[in-house]
């Protein structure tokens, strides 16, 4: 028997390059999609914070107020806790509370308590109907100031010496002996500081927070303002009250499945019967196999002549030949005595053939035919598959 040289595959799966090339372009977007979101995650954490945050150079941050105020040798200490806050309520220290609002009544109860008799400032910025409870005496008017940009209209040296400013936002209104009302809109100010009635601290409402970003911090008299407001004492605790602080009682406070509509159970459970009827319904029935009419009926000889095509039109005519001499070594054997395990031993099938076929030594020789070389082309294997029905037709009259 001879070995032909190595054959093409025929595999239909694809290769490593293949899958490469496929799928190269959402590898690499992905790639570019994850670098720029590290990149922009880098860039912006240590800018871009919340709203009135001192660490953050955003217009809506506070950055350049804090670095103001350190150039005059006020210390800035962000805190988002209420103990934290709490705690730093000092004679010398300010506390700014950015977003009074965002506070619970008892929150807010207890910052009270912390800043009634610190002797500090405390600072709200536009707090609504928080302030109630921060400043007792005072209440937010309904309606907001028209006009954004103000003037002082009041005695306090800070608004005096800044003159105009962003104040506009929240009015108020208050009965507090001693309060002094600035930046009136509408006969309401929007500005107000409130003595404490047994010492040296004071609270002041601020109505707008413009005047501490850093988008408008530079127009008009702002940072005159903010400056005076927030560099009184030599300690700023600027406090960013958020929804994920802990510190809040948890009495009265309701579960995940308190929170849920009454009913759901019986709701989730009805969905369960649903799904299971539809797995039901739509299951593979398990019983006696039952045989099912194919759609379309191919014949042989149509397979074989696929087949045929899809050999010539790879030129495989080594594994055509292949193929044929199989077939008829598989044939001939049983015709000559030689079992079917053996049929493709040279050895064994050779001899019983000569055996039978004493008088072919015109004719082309059985191992030729049977285990000769890959015919040169198509010519030649048609003269094979001719001379192989010849010999097992021999075979056969003999």
């Amino acid at each position: 028997m001879t070995t032909g040289a190595a054959l093409p595959s025929t595999s239909a799966s694809p290769t490593a390059r293949q899958l490469w090339t496929r799928t190269r372009g959402i590898v690499l977007a992905l790639v570019v999609l994850l670098v720029g979101a590290a990149v922009i995650a880098v860039v912006r954490s240590g800018e871009q914070r919340g709203s009135l945050d001192p660490r953050s150079a955003t217009p809506y941050g506070s950055r350049a107020v804090a670095e103001l105020l350190a150039d005059r040798g006020v210390s800035t200490r962000v805190v988002t806790t209420l103990d934290r806050a709490r705690a730093a309520a000092g004679p010398d220290t300010t506390l700014l509370v950015a977003v009074p609002d965002l506070l619970t009544p008892d929150q807010l109860s207890r910052l009270r308590a912390a800043t009634a008799d610190s002797g500090g400032r405390t600072l709200l910025v536009a707090p609504g109907p928080s302030v109630a409870t921060l400043a007792p005496g005072v209440a937010a008017d309904a309606a907001p100031a028209y006009e954004a940009t103000l003037a002082p209209r009041c005695s306090l040296p800070a608004a005096r010496r800044a003159g105009t400013a962003d104040t506009g936002g929240f009015r108020y209104t208050t009965d507090t002996p001693g309060a002094e009302s600035c930046y009136p809109s509408d006969g309401l100010p929007t500005l107000l500081r409130l003595p404490d009635a047994g010492g040296d601290g004071d609270t002041v409402v601020l109505g707008a927070p413009d005047i501490l970003l850093n988008d408008s911090l530079d127009e008009r008299g702002n940072a005159s303002l903010a400056l005076q407001l927030l560099g009184s004492r030599p300690h700023l605790v600027w406090y960013l009250p958020s929804l994920s602080d802990g510190t809040a009682p948890d009495t009265g406070q309701r579960g995940l499945f308190d929170l849920l509509p009454s009913g759901w159970l019986w709701g989730t459970l009805q969905l369960f019967v649903a799904a299971a009827l539809a797995a039901l319904w739509r299951a593979r029935r398990l019983g006696r196999l039952v045989p099912e009419r194919l759609p379309v009926v191919v014949r042989a000889s149509e397979t074989a002549e696929g087949r045929a095509r899809l050999y010539h039109k790879a030129d495989a005519r080594d594994r055509a030949a292949d193929a044929l001499r199989s077939a008829a070594r598989t044939r001939l054997a049983p015709l000559v005595g030689v079992p079917v395990a053996q049929a493709h031993t040279p050895e064994a099938l050779l001899p019983a053939l000569s055996s039978r076929l004493p008088g072919r030594a015109g004719e082309q020789a059985p191992q030729s035919l049977l285990f000769g070389p890959p015919p040169r082309d198509d010519a030649a294997l048609v003269s094979l598959a001719d001379h192989l029905d010849a010999l097992e037709r021999e075979v056969r009259r003999s």
